[in-house]
């Protein structure tokens, strides 16, 4: 029997544990009412970026590839990477980060108050700490060096 691979157990914990912290937010009593209107994901209009620790990174690699792409699109006109240029939809929304879950956006409720989140924000720099990482990067950055090193 092959010895197990404890980089590997470590990427599942934490892709685990980042679940959790998703759906922990998700059961909050603070309203939210995500419309899909994607005005949050145009960057360049926005300029705001989400940042991603290297746990949510590996969820959302992960989820890419489930969506059949081996490589992140690229995207020139500063919207999300993860914008599908033709639906215009999210090709990771059920597994979307943190911050796009959090975010500014009016139409979905405005932004959660940080004090209200801050308890799951350090337990997301807790995770990215044991992955070895460095904080929270930008989407593409984050997701660049995710899809390098997650099979």
């Amino acid at each position: 029997m092959p010895a197990a691979d404890p980089e590997a157990a470590l990427k599942r914990n934490a892709i685990t544990e980042v679940k959790t912290i998703y759906a922990e937010l998700a059961a909050q009593p603070i309203e939210r009412s995500c419309s899909l209107r994607t005005e949050c994901c145009q960057f360049r209009l926005t300029g705001k970026t989400p940042h991603l620790t290297r746990g949510e990174a590996l969820i959302a690699a992960k989820a890419l590839r489930a969506s059949g792409r081996k490589s992140q699109p690229e995207s020139s006109d500063g919207a999300c990477p993860m914008l599908d240029p033709f639906s215009s939809r999210c090709l990771i929304y059920k597994d979307r980060p943190f911050g796009c879950r959090t975010h500014f956006c009016a139409a979905a409720g405005g932004p959660y108050a940080r004090k209200d989140v801050l308890h799951l924000i350090h337990r997301l720099l807790e995770i990215d700490e044991r992955l070895g990482g460095d904080g929270a990067h930008p989407i593409g950055d984050a997701l660049s060096d995710a899809l390098r090193t997650c099979h």
